[in-house]
């Protein structure tokens, strides 16, 4: 009976190490992710010097914004597809280079094209937070009253286009 009590902590903590596995190897976007919130009011200074906010977007249609940095190897693998959602919707692209220098930034774009209608700078990475960031790169789709109606984590997919061209696609609010 003793031998049998003594097995009992050992199975539970490989069922434990199990769930823990499968739960970093199968990551999901959870609906925390998903629900609809407001864009942070933030004004943030523009790469040319001027400011935009989010809240609500400019131009009065649902936006993506895109946190990226230069020093993110996923930012650079995603970049296609948002030059792919630039072209497509032009003007309604924005980005905001996260805990990066204006000068790193810039040369980015220069080397792998620059989708974006504007570009923000958030330095101190406080723009970031209020967005809910969790990792860069992350994209949000933006409603025209300023609402998150999407919110990807990580480098887009195929998938992910698809789901935030659904979202620029929807009518104005």
């Amino acid at each position: 009976m003793k031998r049998w009590l003594a097995v009992v902590p050992v199975v539970a903590l490989l069922l434990f190490a199990g769930l823990a596995l499968s739960q970093l190897l199968s990551p999901k976007k959870g609906d925390f992710e998903r629900v609809s919130r407001a864009a942070p009011e933030r004004q943030f200074e523009t790469l040319d010097g001027a400011t935009i906010t989010f809240a609500p977007p400019p131009g009065g249609e649902n936006v993506v914004v895109n946190l990226f940095a230069s020093w993110c190897a996923p930012c650079e693998a995603e970049h296609p597809r948002l030059m792919e959602l630039s072209d497509a919707f032009p003007d309604r692209i924005y980005g905001i280079l996260y805990k990066d220098s204006r000068e790193n930034g810039a040369a980015f774009l220069d080397r792998m094209g620059n989708p974006f209608a504007e570009v923000a700078i958030d330095a101190d990475g406080q723009g970031g937070l209020d967005f809910g960031l969790t990792g860069v790169p992350e994209t949000f789709v933006i409603s025209s009253a300023g609402e998150i109606l999407v919110h990807i984590t990580g480098p887009l997919d195929d998938g992910d286009v698809r789901e935030v061209r659904g979202a620029l696609n929807t009518p104005r609010d």
